[in-house]
């Protein structure tokens, strides 16, 4: 252990990457919003708690921690990838199946396609010839696709399902011109819509500075053309990168996994003034949302308006389902009342799994968590994204039945 070996001090309380090293290897890489606090906590009394067993030992035997600072922690995250990429260091890649990783393609068509897949997707989906571009592994799906959400605002691209040949169906057809209406996709000019596609790759290479000068000149020279609304888009995409330290990026302390294989479930119930009552599950596995996992449940037998009703049913019919796997902490939304009532129904058959409640205020942010205390602190970030994540899996569910029922 180098923990006295360590000055905290001198590590910048800054976005970047630090490197964890046995001799003249690098033996775990990762990423922080702040590189004093991040590495720090690797030396917590209870690390045990908050890292899997291929992390813990590298922190064991390492004799050395340096780190590389970045102007944001979107960068941060894209550096991680490209280290982890080329180094790929022991604690990282056999800390999880790298098939399990998620990728971003850079499609090898006339108009590029970006698309996230799995490790797993990649030979399925894309045949090597159509992959222009491949970066990661990213190890954390959740910030890359916040990440991805910053980068689409400064850099709209196209991200079908199906290649952008001209002729679709009309669903196809649809779906593009809507998402090119509220700025989503780009349109559908080769040219400039291949100079994006290279200013994104600048960004995911690490090639912040060379991507400034293009942007820098083209605005000069779209001025000089008197092309002003041209450069005023330039201006902007230029602010937007000179300014990203600001942007809003979930920190990543808030999508590190706590343990390992520690599986979390959020419940959240609701209903469209008293009718079609719904509840809906989430699932958060080392820190990382698993979507695949989400599940919708139509409540039968509650009253509409009934929420200690619909959550009994909700959760022993859940329960039901052997083949699922159990978590082994349950989070729903409501206070000390809610959390009673939950624990009556999971002693009758779960006794060993945990239950807390998120306490919201006036304006539904979360203001205390209820349950244990240490397993409240020491989940506290998967906690409350889990949490997070069912209220906005809950809205999007209600939102797509409103909308079949004004049809």
């Amino acid at each position: 252990m180098i923990k006295d070996d360590i000055d905290f001090a001198t590590f910048p309380d800054e976005p970047g990457v630090y490197f964890f090293h046995r001799g003249d290897v690098i033996e775990y890489v990762g990423k922080a919003t702040s590189l004093r606090s991040r590495v720090r906590s690797y030396f917590d009394p209870d690390l045990d708690l908050k890292r899997g067993p291929v992390v813990q030992n590298v922190v064991r035997l390492a004799d050395k921690v340096t780190y590389r600072q970045t102007d944001s922690v979107l960068e941060a995250l894209l550096l991680e990838a490209q280290l982890i990429k080329e180094l790929k260091p022991k604690g990282n890649t056999m800390s999880k199946d790298d098939k399990s990783f998620n990728y971003v393609v850079v499609t090898n068509e006339a108009l590029p396609r970006i698309l996230t897949l799995r490790g797993r997707e990649l030979a399925a989906k894309i045949a090597p010839q159509l992959r222009k571009k491949v970066y990661g592994p990213f190890t954390q799906g959740a910030s890359l696709r916040e990440a991805l959400k910053i980068i689409r605002r400064i850099f709209p691209y196209f991200d079908t399902t199906y290649p952008l040949t001209g002729t679709y169906t009309p669903q196809a057809a649809k779906h593009l011109r809507f998402n090119q209406s509220i700025g989503l996709f780009p349109t559908e000019d080769r040219v400039a819509y291949q100079k994006t596609v290279r200013h994104i790759c600048y960004l995911f290479e690490g090639k912040k500075k060379a991507l400034l000068k293009s942007l820098e000149r083209d605005m000069q020279r779209a001025a000089r053309a008197e092309q002003f609304e041209v450069a005023n888009a330039l201006k902007r995409q230029l602010f937007a990168l000179t300014h990203l330290s600001e942007t809003a990026l979930l920190k990543d302390e808030y999508r590190t996994p706590r343990s390992s294989g520690f599986r979390i479930e959020a419940y959240d119930t609701a209903h469209l003034g008293g009718a079609a009552p719904r509840a809906v599950m989430t699932v958060v596995v080392d820190g990382e949302p698993d979507t695949s996992q989400y599940r919708v449940f139509t409540v039968r037998s509650a009253r509409a308006g009934d929420d200690f009703a619909a959550l009994t049913e909700v959760l022993e019919r859940r329960l039901a389902h052997t083949e699922w796997p159990l978590p082994q902490l349950i989070v729903i939304d409501g206070g000390r009342t809610h959390l009673t009532h939950a624990t009556r129904v999971l002693k009758a058959s779960h006794p060993d799994i945990e239950l807390c409640a998120v306490v919201k205020d006036a304006r539904h942010k979360a203001r205390e968590i209820l349950g244990k205390r240490t397993t409240a602190h020491h989940h506290k970030a998967s906690i409350l994204l889990a949490n997070a994540e069912a209220h906005r899996f809950s809205i999007a569910r209600h939102r797509r039945a409103l909308r079949k029922r004004v049809q």
